[in-house]
């Protein structure tokens, strides 16, 4: 039925056009977004696909500003712990001896593209500059929430306790070996404990994973100041202990993952805001602003109990954030309506370059599609179209692998928008993020590229 010529979702479109900001490309594009911000330490930033440009670079400059404006202190990132830290490392370096490249190399786990790109390499060189520029206490560091690197893991706990305590190095040894027969394959050990062809590994993981906390509660209580000075020392024995709280979590979701039972996304959402509270507390206990900012999928950083996910007894970290800290978290949705993107076709497949299909009428990117806006920042909190986002359409959610010749059933669920997010961002068309490995050296970055 349609008004004055006008179907329901054009006047709504129209009325969207009047509420949104548009993005030209300005400084000041972000502005009424911080403002948003206020002083909520904890601000989460999705993406509607793993491989769009414009969701990395809109990030990262959201990223700066809130680092240099808000006094934000840690970024994380939906990758894996060790990785993550290797870049961390790179970062609070004081000398560049190497290639802004090399901070990447250990993402080298499918889907590598993920953070081996030319926009996130841009970030970790911007962050490089930022620490060198600042003193130690102003530094800002970046970890990974994800928990698939269990072996790797189980590694780094032996390698800092071999430092430090060979007595636990070697404790530690002997619980991890219950892994050994799995060729380091933790898919391979899911399915062994699940036919009952192994005996699970979860007691040794747990006992590890307590030896670490053990070991981090006696460091505390025997010399609390000089922890808090010693950031090295200090960042080093939370690494470790991380590690191992990973490899705890990490069994459980590969013991459950052929489980009927068990849903193993809840197991990973909240390793992954378990992970951000932890970062939280480190922060606190090194006299750091606790201020984070979070990088993940949409599915993962918007409220999971505004979705039929949700109905269904599925949580994210936007919604266990939201639960643990009221009124603390500021949650940004992306979303796009065609385009081209970095996706593989299967799991383990290299990245393709893919087109996106027009999204389809009933969703939430076909209505931002009328709005006649190619690119806008749109409120939802306090929006007086906030009743009509909060209707339920389709939204569109593409990770690693886009299938478009099963597009409703591979990258549509329900949800209401308004509730889910706290502002979204639209970018009516979309193009791939290019990844590294694609380039020839000559234009990876060096050194000399970098001026202070």
């Amino acid at each position: 039925m349609s008004i004055n010529g006008k179907t329901p979702d054009e006047q709504l479109a129209y009325a969207i056009r009047n509420e949104a900001h548009p993005l030209i490309g300005a400084k000041s594009d972000l502005d009424p977004l911080l403002d948003m911000v206020g002083e909520r330490p904890i601000v989460l930033m999705g993406e509607a696909t793993h491989g769009s440009y414009e969701f990395y670079r809109t990030r990262f400059e959201i990223s700066k500003r809130l680092i240099e404006e808000k006094g934000f202190a840690a970024i994380a990132i939906e990758a894996d712990w060790p990785d993550a830290l290797e870049v961390n490392r790179f970062i609070h370096r004081r000398d560049l001896d190497s290639e802004v490249a090399g901070a990447l190399e250990h993402f080298r786990r499918f889907p590598m593209w993920m953070w081996r790109n030319t926009e996130f390499l841009k970030m970790v060189e911007w962050l490089w500059l930022h620490n060198h520029k600042e003193v130690t206490a102003n530094r800002v560091s970046i970890y990974g929430i994800d928990l698939y690197s269990l072996y790797t893991s189980m590694q780094e706990v032996i390698r800092y306790l071999e430092n430090e305590d060979s007595e636990a190095a070697e404790r530690a040894r002997q619980l991890y070996s219950c892994f050994d027969h799995y060729s380091q394959d933790p898919v391979r050990y899911g399915r062994f404990v699940r036919v009952g062809a192994q005996p699970s590994c979860e007691q040794s993981a747990t006992q590890a994973a307590r030896l670490l906390f053990e070991r981090r509660a006696q460091e505390q209580l025997g010399r609390p100041s000089a922890l808090a000075s010693n950031f090295a020392a200090a960042d080093e024995l939370f690494f470790a202990q991380q590690n191992a709280e990973l490899v705890k979590n990490a069994e459980s979701y590969y013991r459950n993952i052929f489980s009927p039972t068990v849903n193993t996304w809840n197991v990973r959402d909240r390793h992954m805001a378990d992970t951000v509270d932890n970062v939280l507390k480190q922060l606190a206990e090194m006299k750091r602003p606790q201020k984070i900012i979070i990088w993940a999928h949409n599915s993962h950083i918007g409220d999971d109990r505004a979705t039929d996910m949700g109905r269904r007894g599925q949580w994210n970290i936007g919604q266990l954030l939201r639960e643990r800290h009221p009124d603390q978290t500021f949650h940004l949705g992306f979303t796009t309506y065609d385009g081209t993107v970095t996706a593989a076709t299967e799991w383990d497949h290299p990245p393709e370059l893919k087109t996106i299909l027009p999204a389809l009428p009933e969703s939430f990117e076909a209505l931002f599609h009328k709005v006649g806006v190619n690119n806008f920042f749109l409120p939802l909190v306090g929006s007086p179209l906030r009743a009509d986002l909060n209707e339920t359409r389709l939204e569109r959610a593409i990770g690693v692998i886009y299938s478009p010749e099963t597009e409703r059933q591979s990258h549509y669920f329900e949800a209401e928008l308004a509730d889910q997010f706290d502002a979204v961002m639209h970018f009516d068309r979309t193009r791939e993020v290019e990844p590294l490995d694609r380039l020839p050296t000559r234009e990876l970055y060096r050194p000399s590229d970098i001026q202070l």
